[in-house]
């Protein structure tokens, strides 16, 4: 039995697709759903970091909100990124989400001029108090620069019920896991960072993930077979798929090599990531061809012969 039925196992941070003119590609964003669907995740997590938010307006979060809330047709849970470092902004961007059929949200901290405990526990207060649905706290101190403890975390989830989830990637993640829980023994935490680590993530404590990764269904073993006891397995699965995790998470292209694998999986129409970008090159793509290809999984994509 998971330790929240309602947020649990391998929620897949999708990315935004895009026209190659820029604007949203809508169609995509059904097709993405489905695949993703099918593909056996617990949940969709829109507008995180490798969403591109920041160069979303509020009308096109709507438009996305919307359009993949009515694609997954209650299939599986949707998951919202509401962060700003403005305290008002995201209250206004978390209660828009819930009312829009968000099943939860993702806020990481507002980045501070200097460290305050306090000033966080409010953020986050506010938020919870402006919604009635779950909030998975993002502690990823690389894009929010803010440090949370254990201890902070542990006490915010006990007096801050709402927050009693946590997307754990600061470094080193297993060890924060081991700590957190320890200090906080009912909370689900899931692993991200591309799922660099995720077989530690999970012999440390990890319920789950929420990460991206143009394979989802591999993630979904991993954890579907850790969840059943299967730890030579899910070892197994996870040491097979690292060539292809580590190759995918490479810091500046990574958003572009997983939506080129969504392209060519026929999730997206596009891999065009929004200005300012360049093209992935074409040294990159024939190295993603290779290691696919070893893989054994080139038959996903378009136009290959397995």
């Amino acid at each position: 039995m998971p330790r929240h039925p309602f947020l649990h196992g391998t929620y897949t941070i999708a990315p935004t697709p895009f026209l190659p003119t820029g604007e949203l590609d809508r169609a995509s964003l059904t097709t993405m759903v489905d695949m993703l669907v099918g593909l056996g995740v617990q949940g969709i997590t829109m507008l995180g970091v490798m969403g591109e938010v920041d160069k979303l307006g509020d009308a096109e979060r709507d438009v996305i909100i919307d359009d993949v809330i009515s694609a997954a047709a209650g299939r599986v849970k949707i998951c919202i990124g509401t962060s700003h470092v403005a305290t008002d902004r995201c209250v206004a961007l978390s209660k828009r989400a819930a009312e829009l059929g968000a099943d939860a949200l993702m806020v990481a901290p507002p980045r501070l001029a200097k460290p305050n405990d306090a000033a966080l526990r409010s953020h986050y207060q506010r938020v919870a108090d402006a919604v009635t649905i779950p909030i998975v706290v993002q502690d990823h101190p690389i894009s929010s620069g803010v440090l949370m403890s254990v201890e902070f975390l542990a006490n915010l989830a006990r007096d801050v019920p709402r927050c009693n989830y946590l997307k754990l990637e600061e470094e080193p993640t297993p060890a924060k896991t081991t700590r957190m829980r320890a200090a906080a023994p009912d909370m689900v935490i899931f692993g991200g960072m591309g799922a660099n680590m995720l077989l530690e993530e999970l012999r440390h404590g990890a319920d789950g993930c929420m990460t991206g990764f143009g394979f989802s269904e591999i993630l979904v073993a991993i954890c579907n077979q850790w969840a059943a006891g299967d730890v030579d397995g899910a070892t197994q699965t996870f040491y097979q798929a690292c060539p292809l995790i580590r190759y995918e998470n490479q810091p500046g292209i990574n958003l572009a090599i997983r939506k080129y694998i969504y392209m060519q999986r026929g999730a997206i129409a596009h891999a065009h990531v929004r200005a300012p970008s360049s093209p992935l090159p074409a040294d990159v793509i024939a190295d993603l061809h290779d290691i696919v290809t070893r893989l054994g999984l080139i038959h996903h994509f378009k136009g290959a012969h397995a």
